[in-house]
């Protein structure tokens, strides 16, 4: 049987522990008792371990033998802001699927309330994140950065595109409607390694915004003929992207 996952709040040389609600669910909901085993993720490893205290809202383990984990290829998500009930769907999902980092963008076409609005859900992000990390087993959550404008994406640790012929193996792909139909899957399979990918509003990025693009060095893809709401673009460009590059 497949032991359930979770990622440690304190980890001390042999020793971790969970806290707060995160221990009261394990505690409470599923009724963990002393001696029970579960993967413990601890940031740098998986280790097997076993519940040596419950008290309270907080669960203790002592960690033992050192599980291995297989490495996911890096994606990251440049996400517009959009309706957050859905956007939210998004986040979790593409971290089910093994997104390495998603960052949030306000673009024009983001409604000013939601662009108002988006510094104080940054923690609830991080939240349903680090939920859907558990629930799907991976060794860690996916960092979920502030939201940012578009023209600052660089302050937010996204590294410069490079020119398609500089021959930069990390792929910067705006998904759009394009012209030359160039498919996403034909873009990465011939050059990458790394991929990141933006994803806009409902109704897309504007004009200008996809010129930005452009003259930032990114490359226009596409999902294919149908138009798909922001959030199934977004899992969908994630799991094509995560599958050409594993």
């Amino acid at each position: 049987m497949t032991r359930r996952r979770w990622i440690a709040d304190e980890v001390h040389e042999n020793t971790a522990a969970l806290v707060g609600e995160h221990a009261l669910h394990l505690a409470r909901v599923l009724r963990a008792e002393v001696g029970q085993e579960f993967d413990v993720a601890t940031g740098d490893a998986v280790r097997r371990g076993k519940i040596t205290s419950i008290s309270g809202d907080r669960v203790e383990f002592t960690l033992g033998e050192e599980l291995a984990v297989r490495p996911a290829p890096k994606v990251i998500l440049v996400l517009a802001i959009f309706k957050f009930d859905r956007m939210e769907w998004a986040i979790e999902k593409c971290t089910e699927i093994g997104v390495a980092r998603i960052v949030p963008v306000i673009a024009r076409r983001t409604d000013t309330h939601l662009a108002a609005s988006a510094q104080k859900r940054h923690e609830r992000w991080q939240h349903i994140a680090r939920q859907a990390s558990e629930q799907s087993r991976r060794p860690a959550p996916p960092e979920i950065a502030l939201p940012v404008k578009l023209k600052d994406l660089g302050s937010a640790g996204v590294s410069p595109a490079s020119r398609p012929e500089a021959g930069d193996k990390v792929c910067h792909l705006v998904l759009a409607e394009c012209e030359e139909d160039t498919q996403l899957r034909e873009v990465l399979t011939h050059r990458s390694t790394e991929a990141v990918l933006a994803i806009g509003p409902e109704g897309g990025w504007t004009d200008d915004e996809l010129q930005w693009f452009r003259e930032s060095g990114w490359v226009a893809a596409s999902l294919g003929d149908r138009i798909l709401r922001a959030e199934t673009a977004a899992i969908v460009a994630v799991a094509l992207a995560l599958d050409v590059l594993r």
